[in-house]
């Protein structure tokens, strides 16, 4: 096969309907669009969520709560990951990333007490649970906020 005989799958690649291009096209006139009212003028047509009139759902539903700006999302870690660092390892939010422990550091990291630490690590992070906190210096290792 050559460059220049390659083509597309059979039926991947449709034309687009030309509408308003005379009779014998099918969608001449009218366009598709029928005779008068909103929806056949230019530009016509309704504003999303709108019901003809009714008060909308999002009007109806009642409204609870805000969503803080300013809110910090971290990237939770938990200590059962770090078993797969060797002994004495400086633990860092880099490291677990280029690992694939997590795949964004969002706000910064956040190591919880979840499962057991068998190794000795030097862990740095942007927050520690205190339950986290206290496994990694029970396993000898150091904790080290950044």
């Amino acid at each position: 096969m050559k460059l220049h005989e390659l083509k597309p799958a059979e039926g991947s690649r449709k034309t687009r309907n030309r509408v308003g291009r005379g009779i014998g096209s099918g969608n001449g006139k009218t366009a598709g669009k029928g005779h008068k009212g909103q929806n056949a003028r230019s530009g016509g047509g309704v504003r999303l969520g709108f019901e003809g009139g009714q008060t909308p759902l999002f009007q109806r539903l009642p409204k609870r709560g805000f969503t803080n700006i300013n809110r910090k999302d971290y990237a939770v870690v938990n200590l059962d990951k770090l078993n797969r660092f060797e002994e004495g390892t400086e633990v860092t939010p880099e490291l677990l990333l280029e690992t694939g422990v997590v795949s964004n550091t969002k706000s910064g990291i956040k190591i919880l007490g979840n499962g057991k630490l068998e190794k000795k690590l030097t862990v740095k992070a942007n927050k520690f649970s205190a339950t986290a906190k206290e496994a990694i210096e029970s396993a000898g290792g150091t904790v080290e906020v950044i």
